[in-house]
C-alpha cells in the first residue's frame, strides 16, 4: 500500500503542487523552511487527527491563498492479489464523481482508491473528507491508511508532559483498531459537556450528568482496553527482539484504569468542579517507557537514547500493524538521519528496506541517505515547489 499521487492546493507553503512518488523510499531534500515538514504534514492529515504538528486548520492554509486548502492522494492498492498498482486519473479524491460504486475497502477486489481533506474559505476551520468523491468523516480515513511518523520535535517525549505521550500511544493504537478514533472523540465530547455543567452555577442537573458520565465510562473501556492491548503486544514483541543499534524498550502503562468510572467520576463530581476538569478516566493514562539495556526510565536517558528508543519502537509497531491488520503504516521520518551516526543510519535504511512499504523521510542534504538501498523517489523541495 502507497501513496502513488500527491496533490497540495494552497497548503502551507504550497500553492499548487503534485508529485507522483513509488512504493519504497521517498526522499525530500532542500534546505531549512523550504517546506519539505510541510509535505509529510500533508500526507499526515490523510488519517484521523490534527497531523504531525497538531496544528489547528487555519494554521494550514496558504497566507494570501484562497481562504482554504486541500490535500488529495490516491492510494495504489494491491489489484487481483498481486504487486502494488497506481497511477490512474491524477484528478485528486476531491472530485465530485466517485470513480468507484463502492468506497468501501472491504468489498471484494482491491483498486486504486481516492482520498482527500481540506477546508474551504467559507468555513475555514470545518474539515471535510471525500473517499473515492463520496462525503465522509475524519475517522473514516483509518479504514484506509494508516500513518505514523517521527519529528525532531518528539524527541523528548519521554522527558515532557504525559499528554504528548498519550498522543503518541493514541497514535499508535489507531493503527491497530481504526475505531479507537470514534471511541476517543466520543469520550472527549461527554468529558467537556460533564465539565461545563459542573462549572455552571446554581444547582446541577443530576440526570444529566449522571448519563454523561455512562458515556464516558462507555467509551472510556473501550480506549482503555484497546490500549492495553496494543502496550502489551508491542512490549512481548520487543522483549524478544534481539539486542540491535536500536535500544529496546519495556512499555507499561499507569493511571486511568478504574474499575468503575461512572462511580468514581459521581462521587468526585465536588472535586472535579473545583478542579475545572475531570480527575479521573484514561485521559490521565501515562505511558512509561524503560530502556531495558539499562534498566532505566526513559526520562533519563540521553536525548540520543531516546531517540534510539522511539526509533524502535515506531519500528516494531510498524511490523506489528503489518502483521495484525495485513497492511504496513506509511511512515513519515522528519529529518531522521540528522542525528544518527552512520552506523545507525545504515541500519536503519537497511531495516526499512527489508520491512517494505512506503516510507517518506527528510533531509537538508542527498548524502545523508546515501546508504539508502532499494526503490526511491528523489524529490528536492525549494520556494513552495516540489519536483
Amino acid at each position: 500500500m502507497f501513496l502513488s499521487r500527491l496533490n497540495l492546493s494552497d497548503f502551507r507553503s504550497y500553492a499548487d503542487a503534485t508529485i507522483a512518488p513509488g512504493p519504497g523510499f521517498v526522499i525530500l531534500t532542500g534546505e531549512n523552511g523550504a517546506g519539505k515538514t510541510n509535505a509529510l504534514e500533508a500526507v499526515s492529515l490523510l488519517s484521523p487527527g490534527r497531523g504531525l504538528r497538531g496544528a489547528s486548520l487555519a494554521e494550514m492554509a496558504r497566507h494570501g491563498g484562497s481562504g482554504g486548502f486541500a490535500v488529495a492522494a490516491k492510494l495504489a492498492l494491491p489489484h487481483d492479489g498481486g504487486g502494488l498498482g497506481g497511477g490512474g486519473d491524477p484528478s485528486g479524491a476531491l472530485a465530485e464523481n466517485p470513480p468507484h460504486p463502492d468506497p468501501s475497502p472491504s468489498r471484494g477486489g482491491a483498486f486504486d482508491a481516492e482520498i482527500g481533506t481540506g477546508t474551504t474559505a467559507d468555513a475555514p476551520d470545518r474539515r471535510q473528507v471525500r473517499i473515492n468523491g463520496a462525503p465522509a468523516s475524519a475517522n473514516s480515513l483509518s479504514d484506509w491508511l494508516s500513518v505514523l511518523w517521527l519529528t525532531p520535535a518528539m524527541d523528548r517525549l519521554f522527558a515532557e508532559a504525559a499528554s504528548g505521550r498519550r498522543r503518541f500511544l493514541d497514535r499508535l493504537v489507531l493503527a491497530l483498531r481504526p475505531g479507537h478514533a470514534i471511541h476517543a472523540a466520543r469520550y472527549e465530547a461527554a468529558m467537556r459537556a460533564r465539565n461545563k455543567l459542573l462549572a455552571e452555577p446554581g444547582p446541577r442537573d443530576e440526570v444529566w450528568l449522571t448519563a454523561l458520565e455512562a458515556r464516558m465510562a462507555e467509551h472510556g473501556a473501550a480506549i482503555a482496553e484497546a490500549r492495553a492491548e496494543a502496550v502489551a503486544a508491542l512490549a512481548e514483541r520487543l522483549a524478544d527482539a534481539p539486542e540491535g543499534p536500536f535500544a529496546r524498550a519495556g512499555l507499561a502503562l499507569e493511571g486511568g484504569d478504574d474499575a468503575d468510572l461512572a462511580q468514581a467520576l459521581a462521587l468526585g463530581r465536588g472535586r472535579d468542579a473545583a478542579a475545572g476538569r475531570a480527575l479521573a478516566g484514561p485521559h490521565r493514562t501515562d505511558l512509561l517507557v524503560t530502556h531495558l539495556g539499562k534498566s532505566q526510565p526513559a526520562g533519563l536517558c540521553s536525548t540520543g537514547e531516546q531517540k534510539a528508543l522511539l526509533i524502535g519502537l515506531i519500528l516494531a509497531f510498524a511490523d506489528l500493524v503489518a502483521e495484525r491488520a495485513g497492511r504496513r503504516p506509511i511512515l513519515l521520518l522528519d529529518e531522521i538521519a540528522a542525528h544518527l551516526d552512520p552506523l545507525r543510519r545504515g541500519a536503519l535504511f537497511a531495516r526499512l528496506a527489508g520491512a517494505g512499504g512506503q516510507v517518506w523521510m527528510t533531509g537538508t542534504e542527498r548524502n545523508l541517505f546515501e546508504e539508502v538501498d532499494g526503490q526511491t523517489s528523489w524529490l528536492e523541495v525549494a520556494n513552495g515547489r516540489i519536483g
